[in-house]
């Protein structure tokens, strides 16, 4: 017959107790700094930035109907990737702040929710880290630099498999963070560096580009600047979510910034494509200044196809599908 623990052993709160207390009363010592606030906080910024990404994949659809078939499908399943990523955090969300909200024992578990949205953070980042390795190829026509980056997505996205299925062992918070917290480290290391060299590689061959012609300096200028904003956001996010990780593992506001961070991959994605139509007007405007050319007023393939000759074409290549 099973004994009663003594009520030597049984801590009480008393009367006067807020129910902050009463609850951390309760709850497993691994789970007494657990910050819900935070969560809360990330889950929120998070839905907010989906909504960006959802505008921008409005006008996507809108501004560029030409565009490949391909890249339209990309398109559509980055944004399903995130709304699957935005229903996962939002039940990971319901789960530790409402259905298990009176049960402290199962709070110290990785919900499969959780687990499950960091694989399609996964497949948008190496989408997005893809787009942009392509980009690179097009402008230096060397596969050196883009089979690096390729590969560093493919081991981000490889290592991001591995904590999935791993995290399907609804193994606890703890357990996980020290037989797998390495992992982690290794993928959020790996995704800064790829950020970093994308970044850098699209800003050498386009500062390349911008040196053989000055027709084309204004626009390049602003896609310089571009890049590096977009390659600095995703790289420095990368590496926020390690230190919190590593520093701030007992409050968990590593989770609420990585709800946030998976949001830049996408933004960062469809406002290239998206930007295309303000390059093009400035690109139209320097041309028609100078009076070198005519104008150009479609965004598709075979427009860009016959401007491949011109000293222009570091430009075009780096807008080409």
């Amino acid at each position: 017959m099973p004994t009663l623990p003594s009520l030597d052993t049984i801590s009480i709160p008393s009367a006067d107790s807020t129910f902050g207390e009463c609850l951390l009363s309760v709850l497993p010592p691994s789970l007494t700094t657990i910050s819900a606030g935070a969560l809360l906080i990330g889950v929120l910024v998070s839905y907010v930035l989906f909504g960006v990404t959802t505008t921008q994949a409005y006008l996507y659809s809108g501004r560029f109907p030409n565009d490949s078939g391909k890249m339209k499908t990309l398109v559509a399943f980055v944004w399903f990737c995130e709304l699957a990523h935005v229903v996962c955090i939002g039940h990971t969300l319901y789960v530790v702040m409402v259905s298990d909200f009176g049960h402290p024992e199962r709070l110290g578990n990785i919900p499969i929710s959780l687990d499950t949205s960091t694989l399609f953070n996964a497949l948008v980042g190496m989408c997005a880290q893809g787009f942009f390795s392509f980009r690179i190829y097009r402008l230096c026509k060397r596969l050196y630099i883009p089979l690096l980056t390729w590969t560093l997505s493919f081991l981000f996205l490889g290592g991001t498999a591995v904590v999935f299925v791993m995290g399907l062992q609804s193994l606890p918070f703890a357990t996980f963070e020290t037989q797998w917290g390495w992992l982690l480290n290794s993928i959020w290391s790996i995704a800064a560096a790829n950020d970093l060299i994308i970044a850098l590689a699209l800003v050498f061959y386009l500062a390349r580009g911008r040196d053989e012609s000055d027709r084309i300096t204004p626009v390049v200028d602003k896609l310089i600047a571009w890049t590096i904003e977009t390659g600095v956001v995703t790289s420095a996010a990368a590496i926020l979510n390690l230190v919190c990780f590593v520093t701030m593992k007992n409050n968990y506001i590593w989770i609420a910034w990585y709800f946030v961070t998976a949001r830049f991959y996408s933004i960062s994605f469809l406002a290239s494509l998206n930007s295309r139509a303000t390059l093009r007007s400035i690109h139209e405007i320097s041309v028609s200044q100078r009076q070198t050319r005519p104008s150009i007023n479609t965004l598709t393939s075979e427009n860009f196809l016959a401007e491949m000759r011109s000293p222009d074409s570091a430009f075009n290549a780096y807008l080409m599908k």
